[in-house]
């Protein structure tokens, strides 16, 4: 039997960069196969090629062994190929069966019958396990049921291959198990699933096989019970990758360096974005803030790092009160900032990497005087940092967009830093990034906390949080719900505060 799909020697170019050379992929029916690969690797220019989005300069693309030509994620569709973006593609005020009826060929009756709709979605939902009710708005429901919808919308139309671009990136531990169970639900009748993720853990529990991707070509397809973690990074990275990063026993003073104290933010809603929220953070130890996604962590985190007002409440960094002082008078006080978009917020990409380097002290000496900027001390400054924090290509004169996201994040963490500050409010600093610019970042933190530094880790990945915190805050609908240590986390516990409950946990600073 031929394979469901085959995608042979399919070739991408862009100008400067050759995205896919060559690739061939191959999956059969009723497998989840894993795509891996660092950024830029090509996984998702291969899943564009296959979804329609972009075409192929050379190679072609086989259904059932039947060539096909994809022009259009119409066209995909009509192949049977489904697509579920990392973002959601959902109208919030329309319920669960209009927007599964959205973009849907409708027939050749004058209305829409959404009874039929719904009784259709009722079957697909019961038939698979989702658990949806296609009466439900969408802005009602949690994330982890919009993701069934998106998934029941490619069933809906009849998809016998499900492309899900990292599907658990939102998702408390709890909904990745549902979402796990769907999955074998759909690959036990025969259809498939290709799985992109940066979380080796979850490609080793569902997967069946696994494409490894490094600099647009096929390094290797092996099964994923003849493989391990290990050399799944090793294809990745061509090298070595060390999972457990060392982390020293808390020895940290109990000096708080930053205070935040009964911090609310009001919108125009009924609901407050925060609520009552206090907790410090001491010299030498990280606290980290748990939770999914969208629940406070954006708004806290621009409160901490002057670039929003709170409502009411307090920030301390060293006693003093920072809660109305911006961000340039914070890094004068010792306070260093890795954001979670590094493009938005950390850097100016079209700046070079010398100058991205100089953006908090671009009108100190030696970076400046007499307001002309010192190219001469711009660059032996860069050149030094470049070496310290391994940026490559070492060029301080290269325009930061050219880089990859790995050695863009090391020039925010080598400007943030370098300055040896005492508080690091470190944002998703890994997000985007592939396991060996992740390994570096955490090596980072911790030696700034290891020196004495006080870090806020905001991060929705909970294998990061237990690898680096020493006490772990849960956040929930912009409110504490618990603060514990990490010798006593659970993951089941925190799956539960993450989704709402509270188990009478301390909150205590």
């Amino acid at each position: 039997m031929p394979a469901l799909l085959s995608m042979e020697r399919i070739t991408k170019r862009f100008p400067g960069v050759n995205a896919n050379d060559c690739v061939s992929l191959e999956v059969e029916s009723g497998e989840v196969h894993a795509l891996l690969g660092e950024n830029g690797a090509g996984k998702t220019t291969l899943m564009n090629v296959l979804y329609g989005l972009y075409e192929a300069d050379s190679g072609s693309v086989y259904m059932h062994g039947k060539r096909v030509s994809i022009s259009s994620p119409s066209a995909a569709i009509a192949c049977g190929i489904g697509m579920v973006h990392q973002h959601f593609m959902l109208i919030p005020a329309f319920t669960v069966a209009e927007n599964i009826v959205l973009g849907t060929r409708l027939p050749k009756e004058p209305l829409l019958d959404l009874n039929k709709v719904e009784t259709a979605v009722r079957e697909l939902s019961e038939r698979y396990g989702l658990s949806v009710d296609p009466c439900a708005v969408i802005g009602d429901l949690p994330v982890g049921v919009r993701q069934r919808v998106e998934i029941m919308k490619a069933l809906y139309r009849d998809a016998k291959l499900l492309i899900l671009d990292e599907p658990t990136a939102v998702l408390t531990p709890g909904e990745v198990r549902d979402l796990f169970d769907i999955l074998r639900s759909f690959t036990a009748q025969g259809k498939s699933v290709i799985f992109i993720s940066h979380k080796l853990n979850e490609v080793m529990e569902i997967s069946d096989r696994i494409t490894v991707l490094r600099d647009g070509r096929v390094v290797d397809t092996v099964e994923r019970d003849k493989t391990d973690k290990a050399q799944l990074a090793r294809m990745m990275v061509g090298r070595e990758v060390v999972f457990q990063v060392s982390r020293n026993s808390v020895h940290g003073s109990r000096h708080p360096v930053l205070e935040v104290g009964d911090l609310t933010l009001h919108n125009h809603g009924d609901k407050p974005l925060l609520s009552g929220v206090s907790f410090q953070v001491c010299e030498g130890e990280i606290l980290a803030v748990a939770g999914v996604d969208g629940n406070g962590q954006q708004e806290l985190a621009a409160i901490v790092s002057g670039l929003q007002k709170a409502s009411t409440g307090s920030v301390k960094v060293k006693g003093q009160d920072v809660t109305h002082l911006g961000p340039k008078q914070l890094v004068s006080l010792g306070v260093a900032r890795i954001p979670e978009d590094r493009h938005e917020l950390g850097l100016i990409m079209d700046f070079t990497i010398g100058e991205n380097l100089i953006l908090d002290s671009v009108d100190r000496r030696p970076n400046s005087r007499f307001s002309f900027l010192n190219r001469r001390a711009v660059r032996k400054q860069a050149l030094a940092l470049g070496e310290e924090y391994d940026i490559r290509p070492n060029r301080p004169e290269m325009v930061t967009r050219s880089l990859s996201g790995g050695n863009q994040q090391k020039i925010v963490l080598a400007r943030e830093l370098s300055r040896t500050p005492s508080f690091v409010l470190a944002f998703q600093p890994t997000r985007g990034l592939d396991v060996g610019a992740t390994e570096y970042v955490y090596r980072c933190l911790l030696e700034q906390r290891d020196r004495g530094a006080a870090i806020l880790l905001i991060s929705t990945e909970l294998e990061e949080i237990l690898m680096l915190a020493d006490r772990i805050a849960v956040i929930y609908e912009g409110r504490i719900m618990g603060i514990i240590e990490n010798k006593d986390a659970d993951i089941e516990q925190l799956g539960l505060m993450m989704a709402g409950t509270s188990l009478g946990l301390s909150t205590a600073l």
